[in-house]
């Protein structure tokens, strides 16, 4: 699927090429585009790649332990990883997903195996040898055979004849409900507590590599802000943002709107044009060894209105106040009522009427991830889930008032043993955002 991130990654790419750019449309809209050379301030971007460190397999051995542990915990004899983040999470592949299931099975107690179409054996062999699974088990199945036969039969070739398969939430249906015919003993749930449960948790690897992420997206948004002038479109400014990211050495993007769209909280694909005294929201991020930022910054390019200013401060100290409330053993749902209580407080209320999204989202491997900071976030979850050391979270307040304009400030949130810390500092103000 080609999602927002994963076209603004492909379009950063393009920046890393030389110091010119067309400027032409990125994403949705209509522009005119221009070839030229980059701004200096982004010409003078120096690459950040050699500060990111890959994932080790040791790392991902670990993982797989701790994946054990949790499905004793979560009573699981097995779960099922088709392809995706939680696969590539585990085993460091990344396997399209098709109507063809491709799988690895990871028991309780024994050996993982994979399950693979039989033209695709060389290339997923080809695969596994660069990860923790080199030696695992590989069953192949014929086009006018049964993938999912291969997944009971390997479970129970493993001493399981009974019990309880995870599958990993991002499955299709047709596998789930395919694995549950071929294993009829076997009763089919969710793997969700324990693949959310161990990518939720990051080590400090992960999170010196979010942090990063997230240092690269403000140098990349703070030298486009010092490129703006007058007259640019949303996508003109879109094209210098992707550029700015190749040049850091990093696949990434954004969405920027402009006006009256700022009050659409994912925007307008509507033609934009920047003028001084507009308001400009910027959203989104990069990705550094497969760990994601998503920030968000909002400034006018000149003067503010003085209830543009007054509301960027309510939404700073939302902000403020959401980081403060964040501890270990505090409930999820708290830390989005705090931060919306200052909002509402401040008569832009009630409830989500102009605060209209939840405070935050986790963030990973994935831009949107377990958990998330808002009231009634089970989802399936057997028990209320509270914040621990190691989640990270978006914290985003933002008040949106439709046909005048939006606020949200965005910045990734920490959760360490004693408190919480965003990666990188709060904007200062609308006219000065960097």
């Amino acid at each position: 699927m080609l999602t927002r991130r994963t076209f603004f990654s492909l379009a950063g790419a393009a920046g890393a090429l030389g110091p010119t750019i067309r400027l032409s449309a990125q994403r949705g809209g209509r522009g005119g585009g221009q070839t030229g050379p980059l701004p200096p301030g982004i010409a003078a971007l120096a690459s950040m790649r050699d500060q990111a460190k890959p994932i080790t397999n040791d790392e991902r051995r670990a993982r797989v332990e701790r994946a054990r542990r949790l499905m004793t915990e979560n009573t699981l004899d097995a779960i099922v990883l088709t392809g995706g983040t939680s696969l590539n999470y585990f085993s460091g592949m990344r396997w399209g997903g098709s109507e063809r299931l491709f799988a690895i099975v990871l028991p309780a107690k024994g050996e993982p195996f994979t399950v693979c179409p039989a033209f695709e054996e060389d290339r997923a062999r080809e695969l596994l040898a660069t990860g923790p699974f080199a030696s695992s088990d590989v069953r192949t199945w014929q086009e006018d055979e049964s993938p999912f036969e291969r997944v009971a039969q390997g479970i129970k070739d493993r001493g399981v004849t009974s019990g309880r398969i995870g599958i990993e939430e991002t499955s299709k249906f047709v596998f789930a409900d395919s694995i549950a015919s071929a294993a009829p003993a076997m009763h089919v749930t969710s793997a969700t507590p324990v693949t959310a449960g161990c990518r939720m948790i990051k080590d400090k690897h992960e999170a010196d590599l979010m942090r990063l992420a997230c240092q690269v997206t403000l140098k990349a948004y703070e030298a486009v802000y010092h490129a703006l002038s007058d007259g640019m479109t949303q996508n003109q400014v879109g094209a210098l943002i992707s550029a700015a990211y190749g040049r850091l050495g990093f696949p990434g993007g954004a969405s920027v709107q402009v006006g009256e769209y700022t009050a659409l909280p994912h925007g307008s694909i509507q033609p934009q044009t920047i003028r001084e005294g507009t308001i400009i929201m910027i959203d989104d991020g990069c990705t550094v060894e497969g760990y994601q930022s998503d920030l968000t910054r909002t400034f006018v390019l000149g003067k503010a209105t003085d209830k543009m200013k007054k509301v960027f401060d309510i939404v700073h100290l939302a902000q403020a106040t959401a980081l403060k409330t964040a501890k270990p053993g505090v409930a999820l749902d708290a830390i989005d009522a705090a931060a919306r209580t200052v909002i509402v407080d401040a008569g832009y209320g009630p409830g989500f009427k102009y605060f209209s999204h939840r405070l935050g989202h986790g963030i990973g491997m994935d831009g949107h991830e377990w958990p998330y900071l808002v009231k009634n976030n089970m989802f399936g979850w057997t028990k209320a889930l509270t914040l621990q050391p190691g989640m990270v979270f978006s914290d985003e307040p933002g008040i949106y008032i439709r046909g005048e304009f939006g606020v949200r400030l965005e910045d990734d949130m920490h959760i360490t043993e004693s408190g919480a810390e965003l990666f990188t500092p709060q904007s200062p103000s609308i006219e000065a955002p960097f």
